[in-house]
């Protein structure tokens, strides 16, 4: 199966730099768009970005070429094992395996880069607590912005329906709340005129209180 990545018009590498604590990332990008936003897809680069915020991080486009396959070939001699060992480095791995020709070869890949990562989460404690704050934090801080932006049940904003869902949606809820779908049901209210409280209907009511309520002013 084609690379779909090789029809795109732009092919280069990048280095995205964390202006905060000077971490990078360094890796390849096909795109049609110069200006698509992409700042890059590793585990620990998105981490960071979701912890520093995407304003705080610098892309620069390293070097352009002419193919999807020259640029494989350039990112292997880009990131290398030396960079790999910099603790600065957020790649997990090294150069060209993003270049995948197959299915078989992505998913091939895809298990390599897992085991590298738990490998490290296993062998590596500060690694290890690092990458967990850094999920906690991102969790909490997508969860926060999407509440502030409104993402969360944003298809339902400002949704006009039409007449016939409007009626389904009535008859759906069409004798909710009625006889036994009622939390209230077999239950009153007694009181003492001090305080109210519920019993089940038919239960014996106590010395002092009264069937009804005392609604307070």
């Amino acid at each position: 199966m084609a690379n779909i990545k090789e029809n795109k018009k732009y092919h280069y590498t990048y280095k995205t730099t964390n202006l905060i604590n000077n971490r990078y990332y360094l890796g390849m990008h096909s795109t049609n768009r110069l200006d698509d936003g992409y700042l890059g897809s590793g585990k620990r680069l998105y981490y960071e970005l979701n912890k520093y915020g995407r304003d705080n991080f610098k892309f620069e486009i390293l070097e352009q070429f002419n193919s999807r396959q020259e640029l494989i070939q350039a990112e292997v001699n880009l990131i290398t094992e030396q960079d790999l060992r910099n603790p600065n480095c957020l790649n997990l791995k090294s150069g060209g395996q993003g270049g995948f020709i197959s299915t078989e070869q992505q998913e091939h890949r895809s298990k390599c880069a897992n085991k590298r990562l738990n490998e490290k989460l296993q062998n590596d404690e500060a690694f290890r607590r690092e990458w967990k704050t850094n999920l906690i934090n991102g969790l909490k801080r997508s969860y926060s912005e999407g509440r502030k932006d409104r993402k969360w049940g944003k298809n339902w904003l400002g949704l006009k329906h039409t007449e016939k869902t409007i009626e389904k949606m009535k008859e759906s809820h069409k004798n909710q709340g009625k006889g036994i779908k009622n939390s209230q049901y077999g239950t009153c209210w007694i009181t003492d005129e001090y305080q109210n409280k519920k019993i089940i209907k038919g239960d014996l009511i106590p010395e002092g209180w009264r069937l009804g309520r005392v609604l307070k002013k």
